[in-house]
Order: structure tokens, then sequence, then C-alpha cells
């Protein structure tokens, strides 16, 4: 923070406005506009919050112009190339890269809690076959809170670190419960000698009949879906988690919250529309027909999963799921199932291309994860739940931030009113 100023004068009545201007440790500085209002009798308006800054935070930074992502300020790069999920769950949680008992412990209490009450589990027969399992991942999440409400204090360090804990130990088995009810397979319990996305395939895949042995590579690809998933600064969906935490409610509602948001196909169910869109392309004869259609402003298609509203460059996730994406095509015999083969293809002319290299519109980590998916045998329906047990880390490190901070109020968004002026009421029998 500084005691600088920004000034701002009213043509109207020339008056000049002082108003505090603060930098951060990184990143733009911003204006405290709080008092604007009570003293100047005005709003800022900014339609989608694209340039206010709601809060101060201090666990994630993005440079979009320069395809810059840190976590705590470790650059995401490095922790893909050599941290895990569950480690990079613990630096977002607490700050701090965890010590090697540090990072055994919280491991351990993740494996402890993955079990979910027998009760909730039968909240699954309440939903039909063909319930989306965003749907019952949202409704169950949130019916969470009638069976912790004992431990739920949130001015309760304590209780934060158990919510936390339970949250990202049970969003798997509640995701791999969503989905095998869609399929119509029994549940599949957790076991506490796998690692989390070792566990994760397991109660996707595995069925009472037989062994199921999980694929390393499969497991690895998971784990690094998730490492560059985790979180992404003030998203909608993290912003969402924020203001219904604002209000002091319930940190599972606030959470279900966030998976509703996520749901929106402007947001989470991006990767989901690349592999819609690849069914449209059909074959890899047809690419040049809809390249030519993406660049025709006149015409309603575009190429899902290429360039970013934040990134201006090459998202800097995408270049290190890009490799993933091959290894796992290669591994898993999959380089020669026709949709993906048009993925690679699409891949290779959008890299060269002098029409997307201007614009820079690069695949992006939407593209390569739709593609990664696909190949791990989950089906399309599954995508922005994959995307939610990821970034529920993000949304619990928000969380715990926001309610921690003694600055702390309630979400109020204003509004510039565009409705009619005073009127009077006018009796049925006149109008």
């Amino acid at each position: 923070m500084t005691d600088k100023h920004f000034k701002l004068v009213n043509p109207e009545t020339d008056k000049s406005v002082d108003i505090p201007l603060h930098e951060g440790s990184v990143g733009p500085a911003v204006l405290d506009i709080a008092s604007l209002y009570k003293e100047h009798g005005v709003f800022t308006y900014d339609p989608g919050f694209g340039a206010t800054a709601s809060c101060k935070s201090s666990i994630t930074y993005i440079d979009g112009e320069q395809g810059i992502l840190l976590y705590r300020g470790y650059p995401v790069e490095q922790l893909a190339e050599k941290s895990s999920f569950i480690e990079v769950s613990y630096l977002l949680l607490h700050g701090e890269l965890p010590t090697k008992e540090q990072l055994q412990r919280f491991n351990q209490q993740i494996v402890y809690h993955t079990m979910i009450n027998e009760s909730l589990l039968r909240f699954f027969h309440g939903f039909h076959y063909d319930a989306h399992p965003m749907a019952m991942l949202s409704s169950v999440v949130s019916s969470l809170s009638a069976f912790y409400h004992g431990s739920t204090n949130i001015h309760e360090p304590e209780d934060r670190d158990l919510f936390a804990t339970r949250i990202i130990a049970k969003i798997p088995t509640i995701a791999a419960a969503a989905y095998k009810h869609s399929i119509g397979q029994p549940f599949i319990y957790p076991r506490n000698d796998l690692g989390y996305c070792e566990n994760l395939l397991r109660m996707f895949f595995a069925v009472p009949a037989e062994e199921y042995e999980v694929d390393p590579v499969a497991a690895e690809a998971l784990d690094l879906l998730f490492i560059l998933h985790a979180d992404h600064e003030q998203n909608a969906s993290t912003s969402t988690v924020r203001l219904a935490g604002s209000a002091g409610t319930n940190p599972y509602a606030a959470i279900a919250a966030g998976i509703a948001t996520l749901w929106g196909p402007a947001h989470g169910g991006a990767n989901e529309a690349v592999l819609k869109m690849l069914d449209e392309i059909g074959s890899v004869e047809n690419i040049d027909k809809y390249i030519a259609k993406a660049k025709d402003r006149n015409d309603p298609f575009r190429l899902m999963g290429f360039g970013h509203r934040v990134y201006k460059n090459y998202d800097p996730r995408a270049k290190i799921i890009r490799e993933m994406c091959h290894k796992v095509l290669k591994k898993l015999g999959k380089e020669d199932d026709p949709q993906l083969e048009l993925a690679m293809r699409l891949e290779e002319i959008a890299l060269k291309d002098e029409y997307f290299v201007e614009k820079k519109l690069y695949p992006n980590v939407d593209f390569y994860s739709g593609i990664i998916y696909k190949a791990l045998g989950i089906p399309v329906s599954m995508f922005t739940v994959m995307f939610a047990i990821a970034r529920t880390v993000g949304w619990v490190a928000h969380w715990q931030e926001m309610i921690s901070d003694p600055a702390t109020r309630i979400g109020r968004p204003r509004q510039l009113y565009t409705g009619a002026t005073r009127r009077d009421y006018v009796d049925l029998d006149k109008r």
C-alpha cells in the first residue's frame, strides 16, 4: 500500500477529487473508491467487473500480456514439473510449500476424509438416471452442510481447516458417485492406499466383478490437469464463492454456488465445447472449410479452445499440458482416434496459420484438457465436474482468505438505474 493519490476533476463543478492509489506487490495499482459515493454521491460503472479489483488477495497472480501464472509466487510451470496436486493444494491453502512431514500429515488428513456418509450416497437414488452430473454435484455438496453443521463455525480457524480438508477429500468421491449413478453402475468406495488421482480413476472405472489397475500415465495426466486448474484468480466462480461466503453462509453452500457458476458454458464448459466443435467439423478433410468459417466475421462458427479472455499471449498452462496431451495419446494408443487426430491436425494448423498467430489465438488449456479427458475415457458430461474437483481447492483458499480478513464486508454491488422514475399507482378500473 502507498499514500499516493489519483486526482479526478468534476467538469460540472470544477471540483477535484483525491482518490487513494494503492500498489500491490506486482501488477496494476488500484484506485480506492470506497468513499466515492459517501463523499461525492457517485458510483463507478464497470459491466462484468473487468477493471474492478473486488478484493485484496495473495493467492494467485496472472499477467495476461506476458502469459504468467503464479500460485503464491511460484510459476505454474515449476509446480507442474516438480510438484503434485496435493502439495499445490497445501501451498494454496497455507501460503508456503510444505515440509516433508507437513505434506505427509496433510495427505493423511485428506485420505482419512475421503469417505462420505451412507445417507449421502442414498441421495443419488433421488436423481433421474439422466440428470446432469453437475446438477448432482452442486446439490450433494450443498447438502454436506446438513451433515457437518456442528463443525462449521466460520470464525473458528480449526473448523475452517476441517472444512477445507473435508471438501477437498470428499468432492472426488461425490463426483465419482454422480458418474456411477449416471451409467447405472454400483458406487465404488475410496481406498486409503491410493493417491488422490489414482483413487478418483478407480472410483470412476472399477467395477465389483473384476480387479482394476490404475494406469500411471492416466494418473499423472490427471494430477497435472488438476494442478493447472487449481486456481485462476478472481474468475466468475471464485468471485461467486467469495460473494456467497461474505454473507456468512455455511461454507459448503458457498462452494455449491461456485460449482453452479462453473457449470456455465462461458466458464467451465469450454472444454466440453471443444469436443462439440470437433464433432461439427467431422473430419480432417473439413478443416480448411471451418478455418475459413472461423475467419469470416459474418459466420457464427467459432473455433473453441483457442485464445483466452485474460491471456493475450500463449496460455502458460497450454504450453505445459500440450506435451502431456501427446504423451497420453501415445501411451494409451489413441493416436488413431479420428476425433483426436482431427484435434491434433487443427492444433498444427492454428499454430502456423498467420491469421491465428497474428491475433494470438493459440490453443488454450481447455483445448488440450478436453482431448486428454476423452482419451482417458471420461465422458463429455463429466468434463466440468473434473474442473470443479480441481478448482475446489482454489475456492476454499479464497474463502478462507476472505473470512479471516477483518476488513471483509458483505458483498453489495451497486447499479446504474435506468428504469421508470417515480410514478403513482393507477386503480385497475382506470387503466
